[in-house]
């Protein structure tokens, strides 16, 4: 709380020595005092009472008498809301605030100087301030040295800000810690209480007005008072300050704005009886009255213009500061604002020199900051007498509300759509015909609410026509033929959008646009097929080719649409969960749609059945059927679908009817019910008939004892479709009873070349067969009865196998590709099965593949996946086009996700994976996904064994390019430079996250590296080092990854290795070994191994230095042996660590050791000591 002033006057007033004592006075506001209900909010959430405000206590005893004492009595008769401060009352809901700014006010009356100082206190102790508040009084507000201290510093020494602000007749001192615009003040804090304290705050402000809005904010000193404070505060570079009392300004101008609409409502009021009065006649007129009514209208204008000026100044003083604020919510809440100024005060407020702000706000760099002023936009343009106003602004600023259409922030630019679909609803001429071009395009937006409110405007700019006028009205009849002109119009209108939009492949997304604002048209099924099947006449041309296939689409579109819902591949932001009421809608739907389209259906199917597309469009109608429908007219309607379906298909062989009409089988035959009967039936009878066919013209196509294929042009084409068929439908359906694999293995081996069946043929018999032990290693619990069927199953995977090893060295492409990705996808099947197969049944038999099989697939994939652009022709494809390319690069990643399964799956050794982790880097941004989830996987599987593949696959790119240098040769593309595989290894350490966990894994890299290096190598004088002696600078990539204990054992194995070898730090020929040395001894933080290195090529630049003797507990860095000494281990500790298995790594790591333990060879004697150069 705040002192009473009088002291503070009357110290001004004598001017003696204790001037400052008397002149002013603080109170500190504790957070036992103050209120630190903005921080324990138990504490502010429940009533406390309050032995009565501390300003009230130092009034004088009349004061008590009149003033207090009425208020406290006034209390007493409410006995519902005791003595609190004015920060408690927050916590105390609306009815109590009332009732305490009841008393505020009639405390205020009579003592309104200490009031307002309890007001004061208020805002500052919601700013979150726990300082120190000192009040002293100013005679004029124009005093200069009054003005001069108004100052706003920091006392780093004392570790306090200031802030000295101006609030007539105070000079008001403000002293809190310099850490408090660190710390979260209640508006910003998270969670729940954030939000209420916001909204408690925003009530207590417009309460506050509207108790006061009679009389006491035109007494001059109020209201002049709080907007001086707030304006002072609201300009602080305190973010505290800045933030709450903005917020206070703008809110206290929100009422202000009810406050003069009410004024407003009373003078109109006033206006309407005064003019009562004077059509009265002359004995009725009462001129006092007339009198009395034009005072007080005229004492209504003077309040509401006195309004309007405190309006103008918080605006001028506060909003035009503060709405360009550094801080986005405070620009957010001005924003937000001034939107309910314009809407409520259209008179003073909405011009164009408010609404520039809105439109400059636009360009805020913060989503809410301009969704705040879509918000405000949408309020005033869904008004519409306010429209004439908004007509320079709709110009003035039209190119940047489309534009924010295609905004970063997906909410902004739904608003802004909604924005303006309210602008095109209320004014014909404000979107230019190529403003709503570029606005209905996003009706294929990847977001759905977004292309759901474009779909809003184009169903009412272009679909919402109305329907033809009838000749008799009331008749069904009539009504029927006006409803069926109406969507035939609209239908023709979207067909002629989509032809114009010219994206002929997203009818799907444009339903799914239209179906929020639409679905009454998209759903009208009876009426699309009517129009389907209408033929054209002379007073109907009909439709065309090309908008017949569109129709279809947004048919078989809406029927997708009601059956599965808004979820769409590419497109986000459909609900994810459905509600009661719209599985109910979506259940009708589906009912509907299957009695109708049933029947329907085979009369399109009928009038369609010359064109392929439309046919394959139609055939996936079946798919979203229901499965409950009558029985009788179900059976006999199924019969007829089931044999237009059969005839379709006798006549195309198109890849997306065969898939469409094997899907819609597959669903038809689901089930028990009469329909599903009559599906199978009808499948069978379909299969059966092909595979007469295709038995009878492979008879006439292979003949001989060795099988050559011999067909002319007509039976091959006729076999070709046939295989189609039967390959599009055994994707989807277990087809083994009728024993394809039997049938068509002998294509695979007939003689390729001239005797050999084409490539086409083989591409689908491949296929055929990999779907055949696909169905039969699915079905391997019910199918395998017997040792006898285990056994045949497994000579038919090793022939399928062996045929499909011959097929990779076929001439075509295809049929190499094909032949990989069966023999890939059968072999992880059958590894799959043998995982989860039950030992007490029968179940497939373990077969391995043969070498030969697994180098072959090996080649192949180094040969067709990792080939650089000037490697192969098989990547040159990609040359012509950025579509052929990126489908070359979807072809090789599936090649390589195939054979990495093979590895995953353990039907391959893993050291095979070596092979393909080393293009990890080169080619990273092709297939980096798919190699570095291989490694994931296989080091789940064994992280050992994953560990040594990763060293197998360094150490051959290491030999390979250790071999080129020495060939002197032409540059092989396959090899890697040194620093590729350096960086190579870099990225493999990366993957190695968990220390603890993968400490063997690393120490198993380093010792497999050390031996690599050293084993097997003989000193002599030609060769004094190691030839893959350079291995060790890829080595110490691994090095970060060790533990400091693990160092110093590495460490200790390499000093092993060492031992029996000269070795000459100095010479440049072992500064791989200098390296890799320096990386292991490099165990404090913040070190690395090229500082290592730089100290031990220090020695080398001075000149002859003398020698001494330094104890290695005491070194820090490696030491340079000097040139007759061998390694620096003793006999003694090469036995000490050969006793000990120094890989023998603990499950845990050790304990923290003293620092003496902390050296390279804390296992040493005291007295073992080497020559250490210096």
């Amino acid at each position: 709380m705040i002192p009473d002033p009088t002291a503070a006057s009357r110290a001004t007033e004598n001017k003696n020595s204790h001037d400052e004592a008397n002149s002013s006075r603080a109170v500190h506001q504790s957070e036992d005092e103050s209120g630190n209900e903005n921080r324990q909010k138990s504490v502010r959430r429940r009533k406390r009472a309050h032995q009565g405000s501390e300003n009230v206590k130092r009034k004088s005893a009349k004061a008590n008498r009149s003033g207090v004492g009425g208020a406290g009595g006034s209390r007493r008769k409410r006995g519902r809301v005791e003595a609190v401060t004015l920060f408690q009352v927050l916590a105390m809901g609306r009815s109590a605030m009332q009732a305490v700014i009841d008393d505020w006010i009639e405390a205020y009356g009579t003592d309104r100087d200490s009031s307002l100082l309890d007001l004061i206190s208020f805002f500052i102790q919601c700013c979150g301030c726990k300082g120190v508040v000192t009040a002293e009084m100013c005679q004029s507000k124009e005093d200069g040295e009054v003005m001069s201290k108004m100052v706003e510093e920091l006392d780093e020494v004392a570790g306090l800000q200031y802030k000295k602000f101006l609030a007539f007749p105070w000079i008001l001192t403000v002293t809190w810690p310099m850490d408090t615009d660190s710390v979260d003040y209640p508006l910003t804090q998270p969670g729940p209480y954030g939000r209420w304290f916001h909204s408690e705050f925003c009530d207590f402000v417009a309460v506050l007005v509207a108790r006061c809005q009679h009389a006491v904010i035109f007494d001059s000193y109020l209201m002049n008072t709080l907007i001086s404070l707030l304006s002072e505060l609201s300009d602080s570079y305190v973010r505290a300050f800045r933030h709450t009392c903005t917020l206070a300004a703008v809110k206290l101008l929100s009422s202000l704005v009810a406050a003069a609409l009410s004024l407003s409502v009373g003078i109109e009021n006033g206006q309407k009886l005064y003019q009562v009065q004077k059509t009265k006649t002359v004995r009725q007129r009462s001129p006092p009255q007339q009198e009395r009514t034009q005072r007080k209208i005229t004492e209504l204008r003077e309040k509401r213009a006195e309004i309007e000026s405190m309006m103008d100044v918080i605006f001028k003083g506060i909003f035009l500061k503060r709405y360009r604020d550094v801080l986005p919510e405070v620009r957010s809440l001005c924003m937000e604002e001034l939107g309910l100024w314009m809407k409520l005060y259209s008179s003073a407020f909405l011009n164009d020199s408010y609404l520039k702000y809105m439109g400059w706000m636009m360009h805020d760099k913060v989503p809410d900051v301009r969704l705040k002023c879509v918000f405000g936009l949408q309020a005033l343009y869904g008004d519409p007498p306010l429209l004439p106003k908004l007509d320079l602004f709709t110009t003035r600023f039209k190119a940047r509300m489309i534009s924010m259409t295609l905004d970063k922030d997906s909410e902004v630019a739904v608003q802004t759509m909604k924005l303006l679909l309210l602008i095109s609803k209320t004014s014909d001429d404000a979107l230019a015909p190529e403003d709503y071009k570029r606005l209905l395009q996003l009706v294929y937006s990847s977001q759905r609410p977004l292309a759901a409110a474009a779909g809003e405007l184009l169903f009412a700019r272009l679909l919402n026509t109305d329907a033809p006028a009838a000749d008799a009205q009331g008749e069904m009849k009539e009504e029927v033929e006006a409803h069926q002109r109406q969507t035939s119009a609209r239908l023709r209108a979207l067909l002629l959008f989509y032809r114009d939009s010219e994206l002929h492949k997203h009818v799907v997304y444009l339903v799914d646009s239209l179906w929020d604002c639409g679905g009454a048209l998209l759903k009208d099924w009876p009426t699309l097929t009517s129009i389907l099947l209408q033929d054209p006449s002379p007073h109907s041309p009909g439709l065309t080719r090309a908008d017949q296939l569109v129709l279809v689409e947004i048919l078989v579109a809406s029927v997708r649409q009601a059956s599965e819902g808004p979820a769409l591949p590419g497109r986000s932001g459909a609900k994810k969960v459905m509600s009661a009421r719209d599985k109910k809608i979506q259940i009708d739907d589906c009912t509907k749609l299957t009695d109708h389209l049933l029947l329907e259906l085979p009369k399109l199917l009928t009038k369609f059945s010359g064109s392929c597309d439309t046919v394959s469009s139609l055939m996936k109608i079946p798919q979203y059927f229901l499965t409950k429908c009558p029985e009788a007219v179900d059976t006999q309607a199924s019969s007829g679908l089931m044999a237009e379906m059969g005839a379709a298909l006798d006549r195309h062989s198109g890849p997306a009817l065969l898939e469409a009409a094997a899907r819609t089988y597959l669903s038809l035959c689901e089930g028990e019910t009469p329909r599903c009967s009559v599906a199978r039936a009808a499948r069978d009878s379909l299969v059966r008939r092909w595979v007469d066919q295709l038995t009878a013209l492979l008879g006439d196509s292979l003949q001989g004892e060795s099988p050559r294929f011999s067909a002319d042009e007509e039976k091959t084409a006729e076999l070709l479709a046939t295989l189609k068929k039967l390959r599009a439908f055994h994707n989807c359906h277990d087809l083994l009873e009728w024993n394809l694999f039997g049938l068509l293995a002998p294509l695979l081996s007939a003689e390729s070349g001239e005797g050999g069946a084409p490539p086409e043929v083989l591409l689908e018999v491949l296929q055929c067969l990999s779907y055949c032990m696909l169905w039969s290693l699915n079905t391997s619990g019910g199918t395998l009865t017997s040792r006898e069927k285990a056994v045949s199953q497994r000579l038919q995977l090793r022939l399928f196998c062996e045929r499909g090893c011959h097929c990779l060295s076929h001439s075509d492409h295809s049929v190499q590709q094909q032949a990989f990705l069966g023999v890939c996808d059968v072999l992880t099947a059958h590894s799959y099965q043998l995982q989860v197969w039950d030992p007490s049944s029968f179940g497939p038999l373990l077969y391995t593949p043969s070498p030969k099989l697994q180098r072959a697939l090996l080649t192949f994939v180094c040969a067709h996946v990792f080939v650089g652009p000037d490697c192969d022709g098989q990547s040159a494809v990609g040359g012509d086009s950025e579509v052929e390319r990126l489908e070359e690069l979807h072809r090789r990643r599936n090649l390589l996700a195939a054979f990495c399964k093979l590895i995953v799956h353990r039907v391959l050794e893993m050291s095979v994976a070596a092979e393909v982790f080393m293009y990890y880097m080169k080619y990273h941004n092709d297939f980096g996904d798919i190699i570095k989830e291989t490694m994931y996987r296989t080091r789940q599987m064994d992280k050992m064994d994953s560990a040594r593949t990763l060293v197998l696959c360094l150490q051959q790119l290491f030999v390979r390019l250790k071999r080129e240098q020495e060939s002197g040769g032409r540059a092989h593309p396959g090899v890697q430079t040194f620093t590729s595989i350096k960086e190579l290894a870099r990225r493999f350490a990366l993957t190695f996250g968990d220390l603890v966990k993968f400490r063997e894994c690393v120490v198993v890299i380093h010792r497999n590296g050390i031996e690599f290096v050293f084993q097997e190598f003989g000193q002599t004088l030609d060769a004094p080092t190691p030839p893959y002696l350079s291995y060790l600078t890829i080595l110490g990539e691994f090095s970060s990854k060790l533990l400091k204990p693990d160092k110093k054992i590495v460490f200790s194995y390499l000093q092993k290795h060492t031992a029996e070898h000269v070795v000459d730090l100095r010479e440049e020929c072992w500064q791989p070994l200098v390296y890799y040395r320096a990386s292991l001894l490099a165990v404090a933080e913040g070190e690395d191994a090229v500082s290592y290195v730089s100290s031990d090529r220090k020695p080398c630049l001075a000149a002859r230095s003398p020698f001494s003797k330094l104890k290695l507990e005491g070194s820090k860095s490696p030491c340079p042996l000097s040139r007759g000494h061998r390694s620096s281990f003793s006999p003694s500790h090469q036995d000490k660590t050969t006793e000990a298995d120094p890989f023998s790594v603990p499950a845990e790591p050790p304990a923290k050791r003293p620092t003496v333990e902390g050296s390279v060879l804390s296992t040493e004697a005291e007295d073992d000591t080497v020559d250490v150069e210096l």
